[in-house]
């Protein structure tokens, strides 16, 4: 009988997770702790049963787009993924958004929605990525104050009704302005009772979505980015048909082929202000702090996945006499990849519990500049880790890694988008310049270092102390020169994650 290889296997991703158990130990008080785990649980069962499956039985099938019907009528029709489907279903009835808005535990509900989203990920090829615009569309909209839109709209972003779940789009990119939104040359023009839109969107993900923010620039109002407005519209009627929308094509991309992402023209779409008529990057901030903070957890969450993969499969595979996990080369290989994850998995986790205090008002001014200057930087460190270790991870499982139909080569193609989502490296490190010049965040960040510093007594985390200091110190030392060359200023963050993987291995021990 010829040897069959067994592939790698999940079990409950959140009782098998120590990282996000024990931190979630540390954070949480007893009676939250026992409150969440109860949801915890049956999404770690989802993510490593159902969900799973589903993913590894979906693999080949892809969204497809109907332009015409058979009449020659245009329609524009999207047919969305069996896992899509099932995933919109189970993120609304499992509140993977309405957990942050329903506020059962205070600031601490964005913890339990963060560790929700991040058990949910990997499942569900992406579905992150409306989940993260929904999650941004609906605090962009409590922000902006405009009632109308508010009970229009929130209600169904923020529900555990599948029935009535709707998700957002954000339709921003051009192909005369990316990361350069000034340059769009969508024009609003008034309407009786609003606004109509008519201009190109180059690169819309996730464009089933029920309703979109989306920037224009109002007829009259000068060029650059002061001059767009933020508009909210509804992409389609109350008979499924687009609303002055056509999407052009879907796009052919390298990694989250699941997600519909598009190219638009719209010609005459109706459309409402946010708030304005103009400042509209200014007023989009909101949705940007939230899907950056999304972006963070999914890095996280795919590295976790790669991890659960390769440590499973390394109890499985014999070579040279014994198990893979039982090489040491092998296990430090793993060792390394578990540092880099666990880092990335505190500095995201970190700035979720910013990010739940600055929502119910409890965030002091001085924890509001941490919060502004580490967005950023912690998108952008664990986009540029989640590639490393999803390349490192495909690596370890030797030509298995490299082979389709095993479901591991995702991983690497889905990762390899989080650097560029919602800002790439270089916009992000002119962000963090902006954050530093002319306040005292910088003095805040080191202030927090320090103090998860202070908190160390172990022994043995005295080098990974000294490394900390070291790096904070050199990154502090560099600041004239980062202004200049802003990418510098991710060596901060590694210095951040540090210490804080110092401060939870501390609790623990």
């Amino acid at each position: 009988m010829h040897f069959q290889q067994a592939p790698p296997g999940l079990g409950n991703q959140y009782y098998d997770d120590r990282v996000l158990r024990s931190y979630l130990a540390r954070v949480l008080p007893g009676d939250v702790l026992r409150e969440a785990q109860e949801s915890l649980a049956e999404m770690g069962r989802l993510a490593g049963a159902e969900l799973y499956e589903l993913q590894l039985a979906d693999r080949l099938n892809e969204p497809t787009l109907t332009q015409w019907d058979a009449w020659g009528n245009r329609v524009d029709k999207i047919e969305l993924t069996a896992l899509w489907r099932l995933a919109e279903r189970i993120a609304a009835e499992h509140g993977v958004v309405a957990t942050a808005y329903e506020q059962k535990h205070g600031s601490l509900s964005r913890l339990h929605q963060c560790a929700l989203a991040y058990l949910f990920t990997p499942s569900t090829d992406i579905y992150s990525c409306p989940l993260a615009m929904t999650d941004g569309a609906a605090r962009t909209l409590l922000t902006s104050g405009n009632q109308m839109l508010i009970e229009r709209a929130v209600p169904h972003l923020i529900t555990r009704n599948a029935n009535e779940f709707w998700t957002a789009g954000q339709w921003m990119t051009e192909l005369t302005g990316g990361s350069d939104v000034g340059l769009s040359e969508t024009i609003a023009k008034e309407d009786a009772g609003g606004f109509r839109l008519y201009g190109r969107k180059w690169f819309t993900s996730a464009v089933t979505s029920q309703i979109a923010l989306t920037l224009a620039r109002p007829e009259g109002n000068p060029p650059g980015g002061r001059g767009l407005a933020l508009f909210y519209l509804e992409t389609r009627d109350e008979h499924g048909r687009p609303r002055n929308i056509e999407i052009n094509r879907l796009k052919d991309k390298l990694g989250t082929r699941k997600v519909p992402t598009a190219e638009l023209t719209l010609a005459g779409t109706p459309a409402q202000l946010v708030k304005g008529t103009s400042d509209g990057v200014r007023n989009i901030a909101p949705l940007l702090n939230i899907t950056r903070l999304w972006n963070g957890i999914s890095a996280v969450a795919l590295m976790r996945r790669g991890l659960a993969l390769t440590s499973d499969y390394a109890h499985k595979r014999i070579a040279f006499g014994a198990p893979l996990s039982e090489k040491p080369l092998h296990r430090d290989t793993l060792a390394g990849l578990e540092a880099e994850a666990e880092a990335a998995f505190h500095l995201a986790f970190f700035v979720a519990e910013l990010t739940g205090r600055s929502e119910i008002g409890e965030i002091t001014d001085d924890e509001a500049l941490l919060l502004r200057l580490l967005t950023p930087v912690m998108k952008l460190t664990t986009g540029k880790q989640a590639v490393a270790v999803a390349s490192e991870v495909l690596e370890t499982f030797g030509g298995a890694g490299y082979v389709e139909d095993t479901g591991l080569p995702v991983l690497l193609r889905d990762s390899q988008v989080l650097p560029i989502w919602e800002g790439t490296t270089n916009v992000l490190a002119l962000d963090v310049l902006r954050a530093l010049r002319g306040s005292d965040s910088l003095k805040q960040f080191e202030l927090a270092v320090t103090s998860c510093l202070e908190t160390v007594r172990e022994s043995r985390l005295a080098d990974a102390a000294r490394i900390t200091r070291a790096a904070l110190d050199h990154a502090t030392s560099w600041l004239v020169e980062a202004e200049r060359q802003g990418r510098r200023c991710s060596r901060q963050a590694r210095g951040a994650s540090l210490s804080l993987l110092a401060a939870q291995w501390n609790w623990h021990c």
